[in-house]
């Protein structure tokens, strides 16, 4: 189906409009000033922006003279009631913005370049072409005082809200002419262009993919390497949560140049935990490159242990996709592709995905250590003791003991008491935790049970584990909380398991809070995310009764 380019415009410079309240106008023209494309919010004669278009691009033709590439200009300029500001999208097009009076060209700017781009690839669009048209917020990206709350926020709610789906921005950099664009657009729409094109400023492409059992929705910032626009990049690497650095394996200027690329995104970006891929491109040119496998992961090794970027974490470093080891303590890793081939390109973003989800899991047990510890803490100084009982089918494997006395914050055990089907450790702050199988518990003073049970190869429950969940119900107090965790697999009717296990009405009688939830391979951070709603409950129970 052939592309209709006027819709595409319409649509595109609508959403613009909407970006910038003091936005008047947006132009697309040719240099006699015909106008190709053109959005407006108010009563304004864009006939007479057209005719400046015209008048301005022989001072565009002087700038792009003088730029490196040839085929960029801007100017601005303001008249009696508006600014102008003019961009060349290339050497016969001229992209123009009319703002009110007292509006800031500088806030437009990076949002102007990136629209550039965006009606570049309209331009040069062919039947087939992917063009996304959604309108970054940069503010939003900048704000640097909530940066890493916002993205502690978003890898949570993201997880929470969608069910195992992560999402996140990559930043892609390097020289211009490393294929930056060519590796993006072979990922996402699995095609080559050989036309290169320099990108203006920045593009962005989403692009929904599954990897290591998990759904994941990358944004891909493509960042243009012009050094005019070196001060417009901070505020496109803002909120990055991972990036590629790309070079030419048959140029040796742009291996050299990675360590610039990498010192500026010391400078520019405030999570300095990021996760970072060093892709060497173009590998299908066996007889022009000058760049060695070694010399790839030798350079990723030596930035990893010189960079601040690279603290110690639990994040992998390996340099080909044979060992995901968890061992070696850096987070800047070096693979090779080819956009041409595309040899290893869909690799490289399953590995800055591996790299990306590592640490969202490690922030997040973070964020449910300090929540289950602030909750923990509350309870005690309002009510002096905590009891919390833990039921499983195996003694050896209870997952919610473990995380609890691994919060080293809590404090040490005043006494311990480990047999075979009961264990109990008691802390000097007054909390207590307890551990049965299903066949004995006494539960009777706990303020809380968790129990869990292994559905994963089941299509329907035991009829034991509903007998355990009503004699729980018959020996804990009233006004108390329960939690039964199934541990289910892809191919588990949940719905069917729910059915079944209809003990609800039992628990209503006796005024029990009664949680019954699935936990899937992510145990652990499912549990850490249930043992936080348990306690926020007992504390809720507590403070009305």
């Amino acid at each position: 189906m052939p592309i209709n380019k006027a819709l595409l415009f319409t649509e595109l410079l609508n959403n613009f409009l909407e970006i910038n309240k003091e936005l008047i106008a947006v132009i697309v023209s040719d240099e006699d000033g015909y106008i190709i494309a053109g959005e407006k919010r108010k009563d304004i004669d864009i006939e007479i922006v057209s005719f400046l278009t015209a008048v301005v691009n022989p001072v565009l033709e002087r700038i792009r003279n003088e730029f490196t590439f040839k085929k960029f200009g801007t100017a601005s300029f303001d008249t009696e009631d508006n600014r102008l500001l003019f961009i060349s999208v290339d050497e016969t097009t001229t992209l123009s913005f009319v703002l009110e009076q007292m509006s800031s060209v500088d806030k437009l700017a990076p949002y102007a370049y990136f629209l550039a781009e965006k009606i570049a690839q309209i331009l040069t669009a062919v039947e087939g072409d992917l063009i996304q048209l959604s309108i970054p917020n940069f503010e939003y990206k900048a704000e640097p005082s909530k940066s890493s709350d916002r993205l502690k926020n978003q890898i949570y709610q993201s997880k929470l809200d969608l069910g195992g789906m992560y999402r996140f921005k990559f930043i892609i950099i390097g020289d211009h002419e490393v294929g930056k664009t060519s590796i993006i657009r072979r990922f996402v729409e699995n095609k080559f262009l050989a036309d290169y094109r320099t990108t203006i400023g920045l593009n962005i492409m989403s692009h929904d993919f599954e990897a290591f059992g998990n759904k994941i929705n990358l944004w891909l910032w493509d960042i243009g390497a012009q050094q005019y626009f070196k001060r417009f990049r901070k505020t496109y690497y803002n909120g990055a949560q991972a990036a590629f650095i790309v070079f030419d394996l048959t140029s040796q200027k742009t291996f050299e140049n990675l360590k610039n690329w990498h010192n500026e995104l010391k400078d520019f970006i405030e999570n300095k935990d990021l996760p970072i891929i060093i892709v060497g491109n173009k590998n299908d040119l066996v007889e022009q490159r000058v760049i060695t496998y070694q010399d790839g992961v030798k350079l990723a090794r030596d930035l990893s242990d010189l960079s601040s970027l690279s603290d110690s974490s639990i994040l992998s470093e390996f340099s080909d996709l044979s060992d995901l080891s968890e061992d070696i303590k850096t987070k800047i890793s070096y693979i090779e592709t080819s956009a041409l081939t595309g040899d290893n390109v869909e690799y490289a973003f399953r590995l800055i995905s591996y790299h990306f989800m590592l640490k969202s899991k490690e922030i997040e047990e973070k964020r449910s250590k300090n929540a289950i510890l602030g909750e923990i803490n509350s309870i005690l100084e309002d009510y002096s003791s905590l009891t919390l009982s833990f039921i499983t089918e195996d003694p050896l494997w209870s997952p919610c003991l473990q995380i609890l006395a691994g919060i080293r914050e809590i404090g040490e055990y005043s006494k311990v008491k480990d047999k075979k089907n009961e264990k109990i450790f008691e802390y000097s702050n007054g909390l207590v935790l307890k551990n049965f199988d299903c066949e004995s518990f006494k539960i009777s003073d706990s303020n809380g049970v968790f129990c869990i049970f292994d559905a994963r190869e089941k299509e329907h429950i035991d009829p034991k584990w509903k007998d355990t969940v009503n004699k729980i119900i018959e020996k804990i107090k009233k006004n108390r909380v329960i939690l039964i965790g199934l541990r289910v697999s892809e191919e588990t009717e949940w719905s069917q398991l729910m059915k079944e296990f209809d003990v609800s009405e039992k628990a209503e009688e006796k005024m029990i809070s009664l949680l019954i939830f699935k936990i899937g391979e992510e145990h652990r951070l499912e549990i850490y995310n249930q043992l936080e709603v348990m306690l926020n409950t007992i504390k809720n129970l507590l403070f009305n009764y």
